[in-house]
């Protein structure tokens, strides 16, 4: 196989990973961030949270595969989850 092949494949392979495991991160961190930052009682906030988490998953995916690159796709998943977790981290320590 050419090298462009190969160059393909791992670009399709690196936002695979991308999208399943830093979207998972990703959506793990916004759903305690939604849960929390809700005024609501616990549990619908949980609830909440959780039925949202799916939207936010979904948004991942379809964004990490419509980027330029790959390296686009993980530096945006990575920032955004880190903006996320500063977030949750600040929210958390404020409670």
């Amino acid at each position: 196989m050419s090298t462009l092949t190969w160059r393909y494949r791992g670009g399709v392979a690196a936002r695979a990973v991308a999208a399943i495991g830093g979207g998972y991160v990703l959506t793990a961190i916004a759903s305690a961030l939604i849960a929390v930052a809700l005024p609501l009682p616990r549990a619908d906030a949980v609830t909440l949270a959780t039925l949202l988490s799916f939207v936010v998953y979904t948004c991942v995916i379809l964004w990490v595969f419509a980027t330029t690159s790959a390296l686009r796709a993980w530096i945006g998943v990575v920032a955004a989850s880190g903006v996320l977790g500063a977030l949750l981290w600040i929210a958390g320590s404020m409670s």
